[in-house]
């Protein structure tokens, strides 16, 4: 893992032990053959928050998603859901947990609202109750006049609403989403965002979700940078953002190494060469991209700088763009 030698970023740790974890994560580690798809994970989820987590493909996202929904038994380590075991005890642990998987889990031949009833019989829900809830659920996700519409017959953004709100349904203590957001638009995105936000502070839910849309990880309570299996920072996304510090500044150079070097040389600084362009992290950008114009005007293409964002700061604690191998949601 590099790390950028401009602005090296305090932190990176998991928060510390808590009384109120609704997840205690300790050393976990799985393979697939001799791969590794975690690499000694440590974490706490507390009660009552939404926890976002973040990475590319192949960080380990959908591992760390099926263990924790007990659908994978952790290889090394422990994980306890509200204090019970996943490996021990995962049906006590299943019976807490509402899942919405990335790919699909509906019946396209049902309706929208024989879905949901479905789902409520599997949980052994009273019938006015459930009824109860899926008309809110349906209210608030936007699907009320769809309710009795094949879900064969629903666009893909309105049939992953059903998904939600079957894994809402049942009243969960904590919800396990996996790009929650997928093909939904931004306005859905949002009002669905906004309701869990509504369960969380009046049913005090807790909710870990993982996602590649940096605007839906920016209204997470915390967030956990996966890279290469391992958790390499954690913490809210103001408070990250607010450790590099300064400007980022983006420099297109025509020969990038040579550049590097010129700019090491005339202004002391390091910059890092990430995907062919040079990111420099540093107070006052806007100083400091007007004398690089100036310094070296013919072997500049473009320069652009702002505050930091969730990308800078994984590109801070890898070295790597977020999305080079990001173009869909997925991975391990």
């Amino acid at each position: 893992m590099t790390q950028p030698p401009c602005s090296p970023l305090a932190g990176g740790e998991g928060s510390s032990p808590t009384t109120t974890a609704a997840i205690a994560i300790a050393g976990l580690t799985h393979r697939y053959g001799e791969r590794p798809a975690l690499r000694g994970i440590d974490l706490d989820v507390r009660r009552g928050e939404i926890f976002g987590v973040l990475g590319p493909n192949g960080g380990g996202k959908t591992t760390l998603f099926k263990v924790l929904a007990t659908l994978v038994a952790p290889q090394g380590g422990a994980v306890t859901v509200f204090d019970e075991d996943t490996a021990r005890h995962p049906e006590r642990v299943r019976r807490r947990l509402g899942v919405v998987f990335q790919h699909p889990a509906v019946d396209g031949k049902l309706t929208v609202r024989e879905n949901l009833a479905c789902h409520a019989a599997l949980y052994g829900l009273d019938g006015v109750e459930s009824r109860a809830r899926a008309a809110t659920l349906l209210e608030r996700l936007g699907l009320a006049e769809r309710a009795d519409d094949r879900v064969e017959a629903l666009s893909g953004g309105l049939a992953r609403r059903v998904e939600l709100a079957k894994g809402l349904l049942h009243g969960p203590d904590l919800v396990l989403l996996d790009e929650p957001s997928t093909g939904l638009d931004p306005g859905a995105r949002r009002d669905f965002f906004s309701y869990l936000v509504h369960l969380r502070d009046r049913e005090g839910l807790t909710v870990v979700l993982t996602t590649h849309y940096m605007e839906e990880a920016e209204r997470c309570d915390r967030i956990g940078f996966m890279h290469q299996g391992r958790l390499v920072a954690v913490d809210a996304p103001a408070h990250l953002k607010a450790e590099i510090g300064g400007d980022v500044v983006v420099v297109d150079a025509v020969d990038p190494e040579a550049m590097r070097r010129r700019i090491e040389e005339r202004f002391g600084c390091v910059p890092q060469v990430v995907a062919g362009a040079l990111r420099i992290e540093m107070p006052r950008g806007h100083e400091f991209v007007r004398d690089v114009v100036e310094a070296f005007p013919g072997d500049i293409r473009s320069v652009t700088y702002g505050k930091p964002t969730l990308e800078d700061v994984f590109v801070h604690l890898t070295g790597e763009r977020f999305f080079d191998d990001v173009g869909a949601p997925g991975g391990a």
